[in-house]
């Protein structure tokens, strides 16, 4: 059964005539995106500092969102935090209450990366963003007040993609830094080629579309040979030993869905701690929904504990 809130959801989007993303462009699809968070979103909760700061990254500076709560210690925990969106869409804004939640609830500072997005930066210039300011952080937690040693990676949907990826980038770079604590990826897409039976079984009226997605996939990676690179699947990587622990959550009526279960079934194969958790009511996008989706908090709440285990 399809949770109700988010069957209401549906149908409010239905009976209002709300344009599917695919048939936007990416300018538009962008403001659409920005503009609903207000109906769907709960309020921000209050964090004591929040600050704009930039990384250097490959091709120019990575503009980033730096959220610290009130009475964290010198040397703080911190989550990096990559937004979803299909690689084409989403911005610092339309998750700074989603971040907002993770860093007051998990006890954390939280930097959220700004990452270039596509198809004016097609892949793989979302990777080496997120990469370069990861590395950034690490390079810089003295002077913004982190512990190096107790950063976690984070992510939803496209921005789960991106935590999975930089996770193994550190750990095939090797290197003096500690490796990151943990992997919080919310219904992540792994594999680019899109095949797996979720995508024909919640392709169609679940808010993700198959005809999204392939737009989505399209602005981002250029050419169908390039779905096969790790940086865009994680999931087809050789090696997905000696990571870092992961949290996977899914959503049983998103075509991601199958991604998720099938890269953490990988993680754990080949030795990597991974837990698994399907909201099977739930659809896509649904944990930055609190607002009008109740179950958003308690998968919020799911995410914050396992960080506050993991710097512990």
């Amino acid at each position: 059964m399809l949770d109700p809130h988010a069957r209401a959801l549906l149908d409010l989007i239905t009976e209002r005539r709300v344009p599917p993303t695919h048939t936007l462009s990416p300018a538009d699809a962008r403001s659409a995106y920005r503009d609903r968070r207000f109906f769907t979103q709960p309020d921000a909760p209050v964090v004591a500092d929040v600050r704009t700061l930039q990384a250097p990254g490959p091709d120019g500076a990575v503009p980033l969102r730096f959220y610290r709560p009130e009475g964290l210690p010198p040397e703080a925990p911190v989550l990096v935090y990559f937004h979803g969106g299909g690689w084409t869409i989403g911005d610092l804004d339309t998750h700074d209450v989603l971040c907002r939640e993770l860093a007051t609830g998990a006890g954390c500072a939280l930097i959220a990366v700004d990452y270039r997005l596509g198809p004016e930066h097609r892949f793989p210039a979302a990777v080496n963003d997120a990469l370069a300011a990861t590395r950034w952080v690490q390079s810089q937690a003295a002077a913004l007040g982190v512990d190096p040693a107790r950063l976690a990676l984070g992510g939803d949907s496209a921005g789960g993609n991106l935590a999975a990826v930089v996770a193994l980038a550190l750990r095939d770079e090797g290197g003096d830094a500690a490796p990151p604590r943990l992997q919080v990826l919310i219904y992540p897409a792994t594999d680019m080629r899109c095949g797996a039976p979720s995508h024909q079984q919640n392709g169609d009226g679940y808010l993700l579309t198959r005809d999204t997605i392939a737009y989505f996939r399209g602005h981002y990676v250029a050419e169908p040979s390039q779905w096969a690179d790790w940086r865009a699947s994680p999931l087809l990587h050789a090696d997905l030993s000696r990571l870092p622990p992961a949290l996977v959550l899914t959503a049983g009526f998103d075509p991601l869905r199958d991604e998720g279960l099938a890269y953490a079934d990988a993680l754990s194969a080949a030795g990597t701690p991974a837990q698994y958790v399907c909201f099977e009511r739930q659809i896509h996008g649904f944990i930055t929904m609190g607002r009008v989706i109740p179950e958003a908090r308690t998968a919020v709440d799911l995410c914050t504990a396992a960080l506050r285990r993991a710097f512990a």
